[in-house]
């Protein structure tokens, strides 16, 4: 397996090795003692799918502390844009955001470390799982608005399926600092 790290600290794509025969393919998708050997400790202690077809934007969420969650996500299906924004306030990347392309026939992945916003939008009809490092909780829970116009992220969708619970969330400039 491969561990990139890329522009925001604590961020690593993982691509795995694909070993291919007339039968199909196989490959490792996770390993604790591999993952931890490239800088990915974690204990995840729960895992989440969901099914969105193209055009569904689902976003920017993130858990307040002291439930935040790291995620380890990925396609099972399909392919999506993957946006992840830096909530750090000490960090040197703080209100950056970076985007991915995740797809299920490279099988590559994204660790999301505590402290980030994540979201992705569906280009292709897809089955997303992600594990995650802390339980699910509903009072932790919280997001920024996905079309936000300080972050001004190009999601690359002209009219984005969005829930109408991320419709309302608060922009990046309303949200208190907790990490």
């Amino acid at each position: 397996m491969q561990f990139i790290k890329h522009q925001l600290p604590g961020v690593i794509e993982c691509i795995p090795t694909k070993f291919f025969d007339a039968r199909g393919h196989f490959y490792e998708s996770y390993n604790q003692k591999l993952f931890a050997a490239n800088g990915i400790p974690e204990d995840f202690v729960q895992d989440n799918y969901s099914f969105s077809t193209p055009g569904v934007l689902r976003g920017l969420h993130f858990q307040k502390n002291p439930h935040g969650q790291g995620k380890l996500v990925r396609c099972m299906t399909g392919k999506v844009m993957d946006v992840i924004v830096d909530l750090r306030q000490d960090s040197p990347t703080f209100g950056q955001h970076e985007k991915f392309i995740l797809e299920a026939d490279k099988g590559n992945m994204l660790y999301v470390p505590v402290g980030f916003a994540h979201g992705f939008v569906a280009l292709e009809e897809t089955i997303f799982v992600y594990k995650c490092t802390d339980f699910w909780n509903k009072e932790a829970e919280s997001g920024i608005r996905w079309n936000d116009p300080t972050l001004a992220i190009d999601w690359g969708v002209a009219q984005p399926i969005v829930s109408d619970k991320d419709q309302i969330l608060p922009d990046f400039n309303a949200q208190e600092r907790i990490f």
